[in-house]
């Protein structure tokens, strides 16, 4: 058998999709991404055996009647059997949202301390809106999640977007 291509790319440019996207919607600049000259990162303080670990999603819990799209903190446990993503961009003809671990991973994340790989799970999850602002981002949303993460003594987060 022999393998079937396309003609074109097989492949979605994210960035090319996401200009498209913005551009529909009526921005007249182009989105732009967001560029560091040093990375805000640091190295481990532990072995992950020792650190406390949290999760930061752009999905929102579900809600009676909507609301705010805002930065959040909410309890990990129990893990919600759903979440809010049908505002979200991502390719709905391909895949779905319905299994919450796949983009929530807390019951993933339990199982690891359980195997000692992590040393605990934040008693919070945390989630911040996509943004076209990247300076809401950077100036609202991160400090708040980042205080959020402090108070919870959290060492290390996985990021996960929708």
């Amino acid at each position: 058998m022999g393998v079937s291509r396309r003609a074109g790319r097989s492949h979605v440019s994210y960035i090319d999709r996401s200009r498209e996207f913005y551009a529909a919607q009526g921005y007249a600049r182009p989105y732009e991404w967001a560029c560091h000259d040093e990375v805000p990162f640091t190295p481990l303080a532990g072995h992950p055996g020792e650190l406390r670990v949290g999760v930061v999603t752009t999905a929102f819990p579900v809600t009676e009647g909507g609301g705010t799209k805002a930065a959040y903190r909410h309890p990990a446990d129990p893990v919600p059997r759903a979440m809010y993503t049908a505002d979200l961009s991502w390719d709905k003809e391909a895949t779905h949202t319905d299994d919450v671990g796949s983009f929530l991973p807390l019951e993933a994340l339990v199982g690891a301390v359980g195997r000692g790989l992590v040393g605990s799970a934040s008693p919070a999850f945390y989630g911040v809106p996509t943004e076209y602002s990247r300076n809401k981002t950077v100036e609202r949303d991160a400090p708040r999640v980042i205080e959020w993460c402090r108070q919870d003594e959290v060492d290390l987060v996985l990021l996960v977007p929708l």
